[in-house]
């Protein structure tokens, strides 16, 4: 069989079905696993795509045909899958069959090991990669199938991580975009005394009504309407498998991923002084200074969910976020939860005692162009073509993730205005992102630059 190599990917394995991703690769993928991490107990979850269901029965056919149990859990969102698996000690890796937000002709499989770190391009992509594409694993006794339900245990655990009773009523519209976010929400809203106005609830692999993608801002025009048209607190949109989240505040205005790291930070700052705070190249300065301000230290990563946790791993960081809305939690073994972020705002509403919009406003001191996208042929070119022409006035350049560049504000010795270019780790696109005290200054570099990119 020839299997397509690009499907893995710096996060996980994903790919067209059934010309890219199929059964049959499902099946070896589970076998590989198996002998790549030496795991006896692999967890499966999977999602709503029509083809979840027999990709998850090969999975696990091949875990235990490699001589490993399987412990199905069924149809769960991304967060379920990571907390069944590293909340107890005899399960040894997962495997997550899901495209996440990508359009309904994709299926996918995210892999982790015991403890949730995920399989990624920096943490054993590769060795995965070549067990399936050389496809001998040698003769095993068979292993068995088990089923689980996690739902229960895992309500427990995030409920564990927030105050409840400082939940006050709240008018909440949520949107799961007809995928798993769903799965736990009515469950959630149960132990709190908000009023849940569902949208899109029902399970529907085609996606009928928009991608399950929140960083879309066409995607939220619904939710938008809602909101206004219920006089609701605020609006949450889930993305496909629940790992991110976006938030609508009560004028119908998106709230950027960057701006609830900052407030979510705060809040678990006040419980934990000192403590380090991520946050990726692409994410407003605000985040630094608030987390400063109350008392932690923050640091810069890279952009992406494996390489943001295994940085967490590293420096034992409290919290981490990033500017595609992904947001992750030490007592949630360093992973995401839509569903734990979501009481974390709700938490920090309800105490402060006035609209969201205005919680937000005081964050708003700078302008953020957004993550802009352009076709470039030779992506490191541009980028040293771009450090040439602007490195001699920067006041620090960072190499972390692509090129970051910071230039001083003469009357304050702070950053005046900010760029990252960085090359995408999931497609053929070089990314723009910066952020000015000012409007008119941030529209300026963002033309200047774009000009410079598109210039072949």
């Amino acid at each position: 069989m020839s299997i397509n190599s690009s499907i893995f990917k710096a996060y996980d394995i994903r790919g067209v079905y059934p010309q890219d991703l199929n059964e049959e690769i499902a099946y070896l993928v589970g076998r590989a696993l198996v002998v790549f991490t030496g795991a006896k107990t692999v967890v499966v979850g999977r999602d709503m795509r029509s083809s979840s269901d027999s990709l998850s029965r090969e999975v696990i056919r091949g875990i235990i045909d490699q001589g490993a149990s399987a412990v199905d859990i069924g149809l769960v969102s991304t967060p379920m899958l990571n907390f069944a698996v590293a909340e107890y000690e005899e399960r040894e890796a997962g495997i997550m069959i899901t495209a996440s937000h990508n359009p309904k002709e994709y299926n996918g499989l995210k892999l982790c090991y015991g403890n949730a770190l995920p399989i990624g391009g920096d943490t054993g992509m590769v060795g995965i990669k070549k067990l399936v594409t050389g496809g001998k694993f040698g003769e095993a006794e068979h292993g068995t199938a088990t089923r689980k339900e996690i739902l229960g245990p895992y309500i427990e655990k995030i409920f564990s991580l927030v105050d409840g009773d400082k939940i006050k009523p709240l008018k909440v519209v949520v949107d799961t975009a007809n995928a798993v976010g769903v799965i736990p929400m009515p469950e959630v809203f149960k132990k709190i005394p908000c009023q849940l106005i569902p949208l899109y609830f029902e399970l529907d692999a085609n996606f009928p009504h928009h991608e399950a993608n929140p960083l879309k801002e066409e995607t939220l025009t619904d939710l938008k309407n809602k909101v206004l048209e219920e006089g609701a607190d605020l609006g949450v949109a889930i993305d496909g498998d629940a790992d991110r989240i976006g938030f609508i505040d009560e004028k119908g205005q998106t709230v950027r991923g960057d701006l609830i790291e900052a407030l979510v930070a705060v809040e678990l700052l006040k419980k934990n002084p000192g403590e380090l705070v991520l946050y990726d190249v692409r994410s407003s300065q605000v985040i630094k200074e608030e987390v400063l301000k109350s008392g932690g230290r923050a640091e810069m990563c890279r952009v992406g969910h494996a390489l943001v946790k295994k940085q967490m791993w590293d420096q034992g960081a409290l919290f981490a976020g990033e500017l595609s809305s992904h947001f992750y939690y030490r007592d949630f073994y360093k992973v995401e939860s839509a569903d734990l972020t979501m009481l974390k705002i709700f938490e920090i509403i309800s105490q402060a005692g006035k609209p969201f919009s205005e919680i937000v406003a005081p964050l708003l001191r700078y302008y953020h162009s957004g993550e802009i996208n352009f076709e470039v042929k030779d992506k490191e070119r541009k980028m040293r073509e771009i450090e040439e022409k602007y490195g001699s006035t920067a006041k620090e350049i960072s190499h972390l993730d692509g090129i970051r560049l910071d230039f001083d504000d003469p009357a304050t010795g702070g950053v005046n205005w900010w760029f990252n270019v960085r090359a995408s780790n999931t497609e053929p696109l070089l990314r723009l992102n910066l952020e000015a005290k000012t409007k008119s200054l941030m529209e300026d570099k963002k033309r200047e630059l774009e000009e410079i990119i598109r210039k072949e």
